[in-house]
């Protein structure tokens, strides 16, 4: 175990009058790190877009179901999860070092009641590592820094990036912050990714209301983005089997799990 970075860019302040993202989503998958503004406006969420509970549950399958792919099929042994969010059954340390007891993993958000709980965070195996960046994602060359005293940037590095770009309003930033990212780490890197949706093909119509009550009600602002909107994050970059999804689909382990107007893909860097 590594100690914590200091921050990087500075967290906003803990404000517990208005809803926020990471307790909100925390509320959905049945967390208890939420307050009462959290679950008012995530129940309000709800009642507008019913399937965002199954969203937040299937987001947090499809992260568990990458990081065993990636480290027990690829041998990935580095782990850089941007958007961390609150700590949770099975994070990504737990599962990698499950399996490879000497992966290393950092992770990076910049919500202060994450880093409330970030000593959760900072468990490893003694043969491997984690830390955590108090770090903002429209900063990436200092993520990429801060990263770098416990991960080796010479050697593949999975970036997981799951629900944290709809954050990032403007398109063009949000791509350039993919490209500064996997520019930084080597090929065999992975670029792990989700993000919600408007496509009606998977129901995403549903998002633009639910989007926009958040965006009255809650923090920090989000954007939902179509299909070449988000297949345009993996540009230069393959995209491994079976493409870009619902995220509830990847790899799903059985059964025929639902259409959910949230993607997943993952792809490596040649």
């Amino acid at each position: 175990m590594s100690a914590s970075q200091g921050p990087v860019g500075g967290s906003a302040r803990l404000n517990t009058r208005v809803a926020h993202n990471a307790r909100v989503w925390n509320y959905w998958i049945g967390g208890k790190d939420n307050y009462e503004v959290d679950q008012t406006v995530g129940d309000q969420v709800a009642a507008m877009f019913p399937v965002i509970r199954d969203v937040a549950r299937a987001d947090r399958d499809f992260l568990g179901r990458v990081v065993r792919h990636l480290t027990a099929d690829r041998g990935v042994r580095q782990f850089l999860d941007i958007g961390t969010g609150l700590p949770t059954l099975d994070n990504t340390h737990e599962i990698a070092q499950r399996i490879a007891p000497e992966s290393r993993i950092v992770y990076v958000d910049n919500d202060p009641i994450v880093l409330v709980h970030a000593r959760t965070l900072l468990t490893s195996t003694p043969e491997g590592a984690t830390d955590y960046l108090d770090a903002d994602v429209h900063r990436p060359d200092s993520i990429v820094e801060g990263a770098a005293a416990t991960l080796d940037l010479g050697e593949p590095v999975a970036v997981m990036m799951l629900g944290i770009l709809n954050f990032v309003l403007d398109t063009g930033k949000a791509q350039d912050i993919v490209r500064r990212i996997m520019a930084a780490v080597p090929s065999g890197s992975y670029l792990v990714l989700t993000h919600p949706t408007t496509e009606a093909d998977l129901g995403g119509e549903g998002n633009i209301e639910a989007m926009k009550f958040w965006n009255e009600n809650a923090t920090p602002p989000i954007t939902a983005r179509s299909r070449a909107e988000i297949t345009a994050f993996f540009d230069g970059l393959e995209v491994i089997t079976p493409g870009i999804v619902p995220c509830s689909q990847w790899r799903a382990d059985a059964g025929s799990p639902a259409v959910l107007p949230q993607f997943g893909a993952v792809a490596v860097k040649p």
